[in-house]
């Protein structure tokens, strides 16, 4: 069970990741898009990013 949480998980954080990059162009953002999007779910804490986030989802 542990195991299919896990894999889960891992689905969930690369599909967030793959959105994210694929909608980049969306964002206000100039820094790399490799590190903000390896960062995602740290830094979908803070409200700017969220913002951006959804704008780069959005697609």
């Amino acid at each position: 069970m542990g195991t299919l949480i896990g894999l889960v998980l891992v689905m969930l954080y690369l599909a967030g990741g793959w959105k994210f990059w694929n909608g980049f162009e969306r964002t206000s953002y100039a820094q790399s898009r490799f590190i903000l999007t390896i960062l995602w779910p740290v830094m979908i804490t803070n409200k700017t990013y969220r913002q951006n986030f959804a704008r780069a989802l959005k697609g």
